[in-house]
């Protein structure tokens, strides 16, 4: 643990340890009761396990600076169930488990830029960006006259991940994907050919 923070210091976003396990604040409140001490309401998630938690701290209660630290990699291949990254700044290597990754995994491919976070020296998940350009590698063509519109239909992408996109998309199209929220197809930005 890296020093102390005070309630009064919370915000949206800031990294907190407790109990030995770092924790991202999702939302906190600061009540004050008409009787009776300050407290606040926090909703914590895990960054190693993805738990959510909800503590009431008391107000002025002092929680861990957890020894946490960013840095900007590339993703090179993957091995087994690991997947490895490399500093672009010293070309050090490290891995993450495809089950710290989580849906993660999905949007790789090779040279992906993606922060990766530490905690006591050791990588334990990946920010992506929030989009991805992959290539349809199957997907059954469009047939003409099938108009429905808003119709989707699945589609195979170059990482294994499998996608519903509109009708007129087809194989070798190149398509940018949300990576935020499970994959959703955003457009398409190059044709096959």
């Amino acid at each position: 643990m890296a020093g102390v923070i005070d309630t009064s210091e919370f915000h949206n976003g800031m990294k907190i340890e407790i109990d030995g396990e770092p924790f991202v604040i999702v939302e906190f409140q600061h009540v004050k009761p008409g009787k009776g001490s300050a407290f606040v309401r926090t909703k914590i998630r895990s960054l190693t396990t993805g738990r959510v938690l909800q503590p009431t701290l008391k107000s002025g209660e002092k929680v861990g600076r957890p020894d946490i630290e960013e840095k900007d990699m590339q993703y090179l291949y993957v091995q087994g169930e690991d997947y490895y990254f490399m500093d672009k700044r010293d070309f050090e290597q490290t891995f993450i488990s495809e089950k710290a990754l989580g849906d993660a995994k999905n949007f790789l491919k090779e040279n992906t830029d993606a922060t990766i976070l530490f905690w006591n020296g050791k990588a334990i998940s990946v920010t992506l960006p929030n989009s991805v350009d992959l290539k349809v590698i199957k997907c059954d063509p469009g047939v003409r006259g099938d108009t429905v519109s808003g119709a989707l239909k699945p589609a195979t992408l170059e990482t294994g991940f499998e996608v519903n996109v509109p009708l007129f998309i087809n194989e070798g199209d190149v398509l940018k994907i949300d990576t935020r929220d499970g994959g959703k197809y955003l457009t398409r930005v190059a044709t096959a050919g």
